[in-house]
């Protein structure tokens, strides 16, 4: 029986019955959320306020920060919301919103570390031709392209999801993952999972190979450096290629849990697996980048403490 046409709403059940701890879960998760947007929003009003940080470097770290909020509002105000529900529905507009949002953003985080890597290889390899290859208008004309990549690439994803009917309706997860919501499809064109291989290909593959090329090519104009130098590309690269680990272990823990059966690991693992990206990566990258780049811990503190 095709029952395609009552699908309006998914499950996610992965929330399952809580019962009172829903309300210890909400707090914990509302602190979290709010912390992650005050430290990037306190970061990026540094950069802002400080003459010193407008350079190209930093620009690109508020970008980077203006993710981390966009990729934690795509997930934290439905997943509190869904804590209070006793139903844990979610319409399919709201599903796909979200789906859009995590995916971009997800896309955004690796051009962006892309970008920055491009950045840091024109510093370390071509010092001289720094100031004119990385401009100003530049630096923006790369973020906009950055965003433009990330949204048309899911954009081309979405169109073959939109136009399939669902015979089922449970998600086994806390937010809507696209390869869950295609396994509910009543049928599933090659073209889908065509789709799905291209997009992981533009979204992860090539900005996760731009970024390991650039640091070959840092790597090996280091080994011929002085000690001082070698020191400054470690202090300036460090917190990218931290992030970058950071962000491929997440996607991993997401395929796994995604893709594979899973069923010999606890249910609670598996939801913190699942969000892993999202709930360590947008605490990581202010306090990697605020708190250890020399220059922006200087500018917090003249920023908190006055010039004196």
């Amino acid at each position: 029986m095709d029952n395609s046409s009552v699908i309006v709403s998914f499950v996610l059940a992965a929330y399952g019955n809580i019962g009172k701890l829903k309300y210890l879960y909400f707090s914990i998760m509302l602190s979290w959320y709010l912390s992650i947007c005050v430290a990037n929003i306190f970061v990026i009003l540094v950069i802002f306020v400080d003459r010193k940080l407008h350079e190209p470097m930093y620009i690109l770290l508020c970008n980077l920060f203006v993710n981390e909020i966009g990729g934690s509002t795509s997930l934290y105000p439905l997943l509190l919301s869904q804590m209070l529900s006793d139903s844990h529905e979610v319409t399919l507009p709201w599903c796909f919103l979200q789906m859009c949002c995590i995916y971009t953003c997800a896309s955004v985080e690796f051009c962006s570390l892309a970008a920055m890597a491009y950045d840091r290889y024109i510093s370390v390899c071509h010092p001289l031709h720094y100031d004119v290859v990385m401009n100003t208008r530049r630096v923006l004309g790369i973020i906009l392209l950055v965003w433009m990549y990330s949204f048309a690439n899911f954009i081309f994803l979405f169109s073959f999801i939109i136009g399939l009917k669902f015979c089922g309706n449970i998600i086994d997860k806390v937010f809507c993952d696209h390869h869950l919501v295609i396994k509910l499809a009543c049928s599933v064109s090659l073209h889908s999972y065509i789709s799905d291989i291209f997009f992981v290909f533009v979204t992860f593959v090539i900005p996760f190979g731009f970024i390991s090329a650039s640091y070959m090519k840092i790597l090996a104009v280091c080994l011929n450096t002085t000690n001082e130098n070698k020191q400054k590309a470690i202090t300036t690269c460090a917190p990218q290629i931290v992030s970058v680990l950071n962000m491929f272990a997440g996607c991993v823990f997401h395929f796994i849990d995604s893709k594979l059966e899973v069923a010999h690991i606890p249910d609670k693992v598996r939801v913190i697996l699942s969000v892993y990206i999202l709930i360590c990566q947008p605490m990581i990258t202010p306090f990697m980048y605020g708190f250890n780049l020399p220059k922006i811990k200087q500018a917090c503190k003249r920023f908190l403490f006055g010039r004196k």
